[in-house]
């Protein structure tokens, strides 16, 4: 039986960066950038004030106070993107508002509120007086934002290999960059198998249970970044579950639920095995110990012959979803050129005694909290495979090890974060 480590490493080598692709930049948040941004403008395109106030001379303002202000000629109003024809010549100001680009001249902007202004701010053009009081002295520069400080034209704004955030997203819309080319997300088919499971919106019939793991799933492929196409329900029997893996053919990956086991039903690893290539089946971890991996085979967007990964995940719900941020997760952030695959983890403080009889590693729900400087986690309940409730109120997956038999309250030990962003370094 494989260890975690070994399981993951042989899905890894068999998962590839996918190709490029341009899409709008909207469309683009989570993906990895493909290519250098660089600016073909300033931003900000002129010199502008950073503060509401007036366009200056720093050197008439020299000696200023507020028991010796000295006063300004205002010779003109300036707002954002209105542009002063008028220059700033001694012992002249010019109002200007934030955003607004530096007349010619000025050097510097004395902010509203070291001048006399404040009561005339909400008067109208023709009522306010023509001259201003200076209370402060102000400096060449000050209050005033360079052209190109924020993007300079010519350099290099992002780089290639960035995993594109907000922020992101922003800085190419300031560089008017309406679309992006970036490493494409995996389409990921998604197959439940099982003659209990009933599809949503259906009649339960007594002994049967509604297909959640699907929707899971999918929820988890959508949450790291793929595209899940939902293919529905297989029965258990070999003729509906081939032509089932049919329809795969040209996904990127295909994760299966169910029939990994060993059960006389369970067929998805005999099918894999030969109908495409079993690489493993059986992993040294509680829960989510019969998880099978292979290949099958598909057809890439061209037609040409291709070899899709599968994942044939166990059936029982909480296994499943750990198995998939175990193993499924990084294989996705791989594909889609991420070079963070590991999920973030903590040290915390268990409230809990849990035994560890399977030597398998395990991986409990758990509740984190951080109280006084230090994390502590407790167990969100019951902790069976079957549990899917212990999924929803965690925020962890507290780790015991496998060779370590019990684990008593007060110990400390490893977690990994369900809600933490692997994108950034705790």
């Amino acid at each position: 039986m494989l260890t975690v480590e070994e399981a993951l490493q042989k899905i890894l080598a068999e998962v590839n960066v996918l190709e490029e692709e341009t899409v709008p930049i909207m469309e683009a948040l989570g993906q990895v950038l493909a290519e250098d941004i660089v600016s073909n403008i300033n931003v900000p395109p002129l010199d502008n004030s950073a503060m509401d106030g007036f366009a200056v001379r720093s050197e008439d303002t020299r000696g200023a106070n507020e028991k010796a202000p000295i006063t300004l000629k205002v010779t003109d109003t300036v707002v954002a993107g209105g542009i002063s024809k008028k220059e700033v010549v001694p012992g002249t100001a010019i109002r200007i508002m934030t955003g607004a680009p530096i007349p010619s001249g000025a050097d510097s902007v004395v902010q509203f509120e070291d001048t006399d202004d404040q009561k005339n701010k909400d008067a109208s053009s023709n009522q306010r007086p023509g001259q201003v009081s200076i209370f402060a002295e102000t400096k060449p520069g000050q209050n005033i934002r360079l052209a190109g400080e924020d993007i300079a034209q010519g350099k290099t704004t992002l780089k290639k290999g960035t995993v594109i955030r907000p922020q992101e997203i922003g800085l190419m819309a300031s560089a008017g960059r309406s679309q992006v080319k970036v490493i494409r997300r995996p389409v990921v088919a998604i197959l439940s198998t099982g003659d209990e499971l009933v599809e949503l919106d259906k009649p339960l019939p007594e002994g049967k249970i509604h297909d959640s793991n699907a929707y899971s799933i999918a929820g988890l492929v959508k949450r790291y970044g793929g595209i899940p196409r939902m293919l529905g329900i297989a029965r258990d029997n070999e003729k509906e579950l081939v032509k089932k893996l049919k329809q795969v053919q040209d996904a990127d990956v295909l994760l299966t639920t169910g029939g990994v086991s060993m059960g006389d039903y369970d067929m998805v690893k005999d099918i894999l095995a030969r109908d495409g290539e079993m690489v493993f089946w059986k992993v040294r971890v509680k829960p989510g110990k019969p998880l099978a991996f292979g290949k099958i085979k598909g057809k890439d967007r061209n037609g040409k012959a291709k070899s899709i990964p599968h994942l044939g995940l166990p059936g029982n719900v909480t296994s499943c979803m750990v198995s998939f941020e175990l193993f499924v997760r990084p294989a996705l952030l791989k594909m889609m050129g991420k070079q963070n695959l590991a999920k973030p983890s903590i040290d915390v403080i268990i409230e809990d005694t849990i035994k560890n009889n399977a030597g398998r590693r395990i991986y409990d729900r758990a509740i984190i909290e951080k109280r006084n400087g230090h994390y502590y986690a407790r167990l969100t309940g019951p902790q069976g495979s079957g549990i899917l409730s212990s999924m929803s109120l965690a925020n962890g997956l507290v780790i015991i090890p496998e060779d370590t038999k019990r684990v008593n309250k007060g110990d400390t030990v490893q977690a990994l974060m369900l809600d933490w962003n692997e994108e950034v370094n705790i």
